[in-house]
C-alpha cells in the first residue's frame, strides 16, 4: 500500500534520531546497511536491482494468480466454483471496495512501481556500460508503464508516483489522460533502448519489441476511452508494424510457432519462445513455481477446481477449430469441461506447474494490427492479413476472412470478438478487450448480470482510502 510502505521506511529511520544523544557509546560504523547511496555501484548492483523489480510478478496475489482472476473472471470463458466471495463479485460485477482481489491488483502493481522507480531513478548514475545501464532502465520503464497501463484501464486516475524515496505520504489521483501519457513515454523510452529480441540474453528480459508490442496494446484501449487522442489508431499500427517488419527480417527470433500446442506445453519453452513477446517466468520446484495449473485443474486431476468453464465457450469454436479448442479448453471431467491451456503432466497430483505467464506474444500482434487497421481504414482489404494468419496456423485455411463473408467493419468486430477469445482466452485480456470492443456489458447482460458504465472501472481499495484522506472513490461505489 502506498502510504505504509513510506511508514516502514520512516519508521526504520526513526531509531537512528533517538541514538543520537548516545553517539559516545555508539562508536562502530554500520557496513551491513544497504542503501540508495551504498548500494547502486556497479553493472552487478543494476542488474540485481532490476531483477527484483521482475520478482513480485511472480506472487500469487498478483501474475501467478490474481491476473487472471481480475482479467478473465469477469469475461465469458469459465466462472468460479464457487461462485461467490471475491471471485463471485468480479463475475458478477458486484465487486466494492473491500474486494480482496481488486486490493491485492492495486498493492502488487505499486510494490512493482516502487522497485522500478529505485532502479529507473539511481541506477544511470552508476558507471558501466551506457548500452547496457539504458537497457536495464529500458526493462525497468518497460514494467512501470505496464504497471500504469493496468492501473489506469482499471481503476482510471491513480496516484502517479515517478521517483524513489517520494515523501509525499498523501499522494493524489493523477488524472487518466496523464497517467496513459506517462505510460507511453515508459514504453517509448524501453523501445529506444531494450535490446532486440535475438539480442536478449537474460531469460525473461525485455525485448525494443515488447515495448512495440505494448505500445500498440495502449493505444488501442486509449483509443477506446474519452482520453482518445487522434492518431491513436494509426500509431497502435505503426506499433504493429513495426514488430511484423521485425519478424520478417528475423523469423527465427519472432514469429508464430508452427505448432499452437507448443505454446503452452511445459517442456517446449525455447520453441515457444520464437512467439512470446513477453512472458512471467517460472520454471521447476524449489524455484518458482506457478499455482495456475491447480487452479484450473479439476480436484480429480489433484486442483483445486477452481473455475469452470462455460459450455458456451468450448461450443462457440468451429468444428474445424479442433487445434485451438483442444488446448484451451480439452479437459473434460464430471461432465463439465475445465480450462486445459495450463495444465502440466510433468508434475504429480496436486504439485505446482513450470507454466509461464504470457503477457504478449506474436499471434496478439498480428490480431492488433488487423483490429487497428479495421479502425483506422474499414475498406482496407489488407486489414484481413493478421488475422487470417491467425487462423491459418489454427488449421482454419479454408475459413479465410474477407469483405464476402465480413463485409462490415461492425462485422469486423464481432468476428474479432471471437478471435481474440479462441486464440488468446485466459491469457489475461478478455475483460479488456470485450471493454475495448464495446461487448463487455452485453456479453454480462446475456449472463444475466446489469453492469452500469461506472463499473466498468473498480473501485479504489477501501484500505487505501482509509489510509489516504486525498483518495476519492470512483463514481457509483458509495464515498
Amino acid at each position: 500500500m502506498l502510504k505504509k510502505n513510506i511508514l516502514i521506511l520512516l519508521s526504520a529511520a526513526l531509531p537512528g534520531i533517538f541514538l543520537g544523544s548516545c553517539k559516545k557509546a555508539l562508536t562502530e560504523t554500520p557496513h551491513s546497511f544497504l542503501t540508495p547511496s551504498n548500494f547502486y555501484q556497479t553493472a552487478a548492483d543494476a542488474t540485481s536491482a532490476l531483477n527484483g523489480v521482475f520478482s513480485p510478478l511472480q506472487a500469487q496475489t498478483y501474475y501467478q494468480r490474481t491476473v487472471y482472476i481480475i482479467s478473465e473472471v469477469a469475461g465469458d470463458a469459465f466462472y468460479p466454483n464457487p461462485n461467490s466471495g471475491d471471485r463471485g463479485d468480479i463475475f458478477m460485477g458486484t465487486y466494492t471496495g473491500t474486494n480482496g482481489e481488486v486490493t491485492n491488483w492495486w498493492t502488487n502493481i505499486y510494490k512493482l512501481v516502487k522497485n522500478a522507480n529505485d532502479v529507473i531513478t539511481y541506477v544511470p548514475a552508476i558507471k558501466m556500460d551506457v548500452t547496457q545501464r539504458n537497457n536495464i532502465v529500458g526493462n525497468a520503464r518497460f514494467l512501470r508503464g505496464m504497471a500504469y497501463f493496468d492501473l489506469v484501464r482499471g481503476y482510471g486516475a491513480v496516484p502517479l508516483l515517478l521517483t524513489a524515496g517520494s515523501t509525499n505520504l498523501f499522494p493524489t489521483r493523477t488524472p487518466a489522460d496523464s497517467v496513459y501519457a506517462q505510460v507511453i513515454q515508459d514504453l517509448q523510452y524501453a523501445e529506444s533502448n531494450c535490446f532486440h529480441t535475438a539480442q536478449v540474453t537474460q531469460l525473461g528480459y525485455i525485448s525494443s519489441e515488447a515495448a512495440s508490442a505494448m505500445l500498440a496494446r495502449v493505444y488501442l484501449q486509449r483509443a477506446s476511452t474519452t482520453y482518445a487522442q487522434p492518431n491513436d489508431n494509426q500509431s497502435a499500427l505503426d506499433e504493429c508494424n513495426k514488430v511484423i517488419a521485425y519478424s520478417t527480417a528475423s523469423p527465427n527470433a519472432l514469429s508464430l510457432v508452427k505448432n499452437y500446442a507448443t505454446i503452452f506445453d511445459v517442456n517446449q519453452k525455447a520453441a515457444a519462445a520464437q512467439e512470446v513477446v513477453f512472458s512471467v517466468e517460472f520454471g521447476a520446484s524449489p524455484n518458482a513455481v506457478n499455482l495456475t495449473n491447480r487452479m484450473f485443474d479439476p480436484t480429480s486431476l489433484g486442483g483445486y477446481g477452481s473455475f469452470i468453464a462455460f459450455d458456451s465457450y468450448y461450443n462457440s469454436f468451429s468444428a474445424a477449430d479442433t487445434i485451438r479448442r483442444r488446448v484451451a479448453v480439452g479437459t473434460v471431467n464430471s461432465g463439465s469441461h475445465w480450462i486445459s491451456k495450463y495444465r502440466d503432466p510433468g508434475v504429480s497430483s496436486g504439485a505446482s506447474g513450470r507454466n509461464n505467464w504470457i503477457v504478449l506474444r506474436y499471434a496478439d500482434v498480428l490480431l492488433m494490427q488487423s483490429e487497428a487497421m479495421n479502425n483506422v481504414d474499414p475498406a482496407n482489404p489488407a486489414k484481413f492479413n493478421g488475422i487470417n494468419q491467425v487462423r491459418t496456423r489454427a488449421g482454419l485455411t479454408s475459413q479465410q476472412l474477407n469483405f464476402s463473408n465480413t463485409p462490415a467493419a461492425a462485422d469486423f468486430v464481432d468476428t474479432l470478438v471471437n478471435e481474440r477469445s479462441w486464440e488468446l482466452g485466459v491469457e489475461g485480456q478478455r475483460k479488456w478487450d470485450l471493454i475495448r470492443l464495446k461487448k463487455y456489458q452485453q456479453i454480462k447482460a446475456a449472463q444475466g448480470y446489469n453492469i452500469d458504465n461506472n463499473h466498468l472501472l473498480m473501485p479504489i481499495p477501501q484500505s487505501e482510502l482509509d489510509l489516504n484522506p486525498n483518495l476519492k472513490q470512483n463514481p457509483g461505489y458509495g464515498s
